[in-house]
């Protein structure tokens, strides 16, 4: 049985978070000095000068500085074309909503962005939006520029037609979240564990540039049976009868910016990802074949050499359920929203991993 902390008291929590999010004032309101626009090669940019920072809107000429700002704070390094095809959202009639500020000598330091999607609730369509890749420079933390950055990309969101954005932060900025920006949280996601064996040989195989290529090879050899082509599932919480993404054929091509499967295991579909586990992002199974299923799951993730299988999901869901009656869970990430005008009830409103731009 799941052992996280009581949803009773989870709910406690946040409903407590919510409130002080309401009675704390912001004590810090932008101030804009210019505002010009321009267009360079049939692409539109702006440029805002404000408090000492050099503020533009994100688009095809600035990818690269948004690339740089990332391993400059992550050291991680993403294949050359990830944040063009990330950020490339023409299929939503929306794309590069996010600014990025430079310093005095043209180095980035914070970028605050979203990536337009549609939300489906009860069979019509809104547009809405996932905040993604916050970041600000150490060196510039606690000047206001996180709250600068995230108060002009959302009323971007305002003049495109974005009627609600949803975002999944770290701990670490939640508090700015609700209490800054007056995001509201409607729960914490579950994060699923189950145990397949004490050695995580696939992770400690990847920390060598020879293994990972060697273990790339028999990753494609052992998933060549299961591997379905096609480029995602079916949301799960749509089925369930709540909000969620719409996952049309658009979005999922769009989704290719992460190496992810869709294997199927007799009669069902799982879209997952292996990194540091078997990941999971959602799953199309008939409640009946659920445990024959895991059961073959488990034994494929064996092989591949995974020591845990992992999936994340919001409460209340028939997968989140299933797991819960048969696997333990920690609590995983929050859940917030900040309400543009969708006239969606927000605690209707629910995501499995796969919705989550890190998938």
């Amino acid at each position: 049985m799941q052992t996280s902390q009581p949803l009773v008291i989870r709910n406690s929590f946040i409903n407590q978070l919510n409130d002080l999010s309401l009675l704390e004032r912001d004590p810090f309101t932008p101030t804009i000095n210019q505002d010009t626009r321009h267009t360079n090669s049939g692409v539109m940019s702006e440029t805002i000068q404000a408090n000492g920072y050099i503020i533009e809107r994100l688009g095809k000429h600035n990818l690269g500085d948004l690339d740089k700002l990332h391993r400059m704070l992550y050291s991680r390094h993403h294949p050359p074309d990830y944040f063009e095809k990330k950020y490339d959202t023409a299929y939503t009639g929306v794309e590069h909503i996010g600014y990025i500020a430079y310093n005095d000598k043209r180095a980035p330091i914070g970028f605050f962005g979203v990536v337009p999607c549609f939300i489906r609730y009860e069979h019509q369509l809104h547009l809405a939006a996932q905040s993604v890749d916050t970041m600000t420079h150490p060196n510039y933390s606690f000047k206001g520029l996180f709250l600068h950055l995230a108060t002009i990309t959302l009323e971007l969101c305002r003049e495109e037609g974005i009627v609600l954005v949803f975002g999944f932060p770290a701990q670490s900025t939640v508090y700015s979240f609700m209490m800054k920006l007056k995001w509201q949280m409607t729960e914490m996601m579950d994060c699923y564990i189950v145990p397949v064996s004490i050695i995580p040989a696939e992770r400690w195989i990847k920390k060598l540039n020879f293994t990972k290529k060697l273990y790339h090879r028999y990753q494609q050899k052992i998933l060549r049976e299961y591997v379905v082509d096609t480029d995602g599932v079916e949301n799960s919480i749509l089925k369930d009868g709540f909000a969620g993404v719409n996952r049309n054929p658009h979005y999922l091509k769009y989704r290719g910016y992460h190496k992810t499967y869709v294997i199927q295991i007799g009669s069902s579909l799982l879209w997952v990802k292996v990194r540091n586990g078997l990941v999971i992002g959602d799953i199309d199974c008939k409640p009946q074949d659920f445990d024959d299923m895991m059961e073959k799951l488990q034994k494929l993730a064996f092989k591949l050499g995974v020591h845990r299988i992992l999936f994340h999901t919001s409460h209340q869901t028939r997968l989140a359920t299933m797991f819960a009656e048969r696997y333990e869970s920690v609590p995983s990430y929050y859940v917030l929203f900040k309400d543009l005008g969708s006239k969606i009830p927000l605690d209707r409103v629910k995501f499995t991993f796969a919705d989550i731009d890190h998938f």
